[in-house]
């Protein structure tokens, strides 16, 4: 146990160190893709519906979707990744039950695992994130591929499943629809803009960058969320290893006392004998 509890606190103090470096990166990414969904929906605003991009305005159906189900590929965190693979599982019944196809896309080695053993008829590809900070390597090929499968008529509606990282002690599952783009019609700015080129055209280059941004915003928001997690996991191990340390202590020195005690007695007893 006193190995055990010395483990759990080095995984705390590691887990506490790249917290503090994740929390950063997402913080840092959450401007970018806020304006980005801003300057989305101010384009849309002058656009009607049928010259809109299908990336914005959709095929029209709602029969086919994609999830995206994004996790960490190490466990010891809690509940942080069962609570997304939970929230997934969720959303996935509720389509199965409407009768609408599902397809599944995993990143994370956890959601593959978890998955898997229900879902694995619906999978079409999963990936792995790794020890590194996630980037623009790990995400363009899962947007590309994401791009190709829409482009290719295979589904209508693509949702993106992960955890919004609040604070240390919070972590979020959320749902965000990457296909077609979510608009804010409250949130935007009210300034008006004279575009060149035109809005259409914005949109086609500014769409699937956006699938792209997302996605990784979306992946460091997790990472931050999974060395919180495992900060607080690790912590509550390491003082349930040290509260059974101190039990074990106590039923140890009872257990000696009492054999010294029975030796004692029989020594006496084998004197007075004498």
């Amino acid at each position: 146990m006193k190995s055990t509890q010395k483990i759990t606190k080095a995984l705390q103090m590691v887990a506490a160190a790249k917290l503090r470096r994740s929390q950063q990166a997402a913080e840092a990414a959450r401007p970018y893709a806020q304006r980005m969904s801003a300057m989305i929906s101010n384009l849309a605003a002058g656009i009607s519906g049928s010259s809109a991009p299908l990336l914005l305005g959709g095929t029209g159906k709602d029969d086919r979707h994609l999830l995206i189900v994004a996790t960490a590929d190490r466990g010891l965190a809690g509940a942080f990744n069962s609570a997304i693979v939970r929230e997934a599982r969720r959303k996935i019944a509720e389509l199965i039950n409407a009768g609408k196809t599902v397809k599944i896309i995993t990143v994370g080695r956890k959601a593959k695992d978890q998955l898997r053993r229900q879902y694995g008829a619906h999978f079409i590809e999963s990936y792995e994130i790794g020890v590194k900070t996630p980037g623009l390597g790990l995400v363009q090929p899962i947007a590309k591929r994401v791009l190709d499968l829409f482009n290719a008529g295979e589904f209508d509606v693509v949702t993106l499943v992960h955890s919004r990282y609040k604070s240390v002690v919070t972590q979020v599952p959320t749902l965000k629809q990457l296909i077609p783009a979510q608009i804010d019609e409250t949130g935007g700015s009210s300034a008006f803009y004279e575009y060149e080129p035109d809005e259409v055209s914005i949109l086609q280059e500014l769409l699937p960058q956006n699938i792209t941004v997302q996605i990784l915003a979306a992946l460091l928001e997790n990472q931050a969320g999974f060395y919180a997690s495992q900060m607080a996991a690790m912590d509550n191990a390491t003082r349930n290893a040290g509260d059974l340390i101190n039990a074990l202590t106590i039923q140890m020195n009872r257990t000696r006392q009492a054999k010294i005690t029975t030796e004692l007695i029989e020594i006496i007893a084998g004197a007075a004998a004498v």
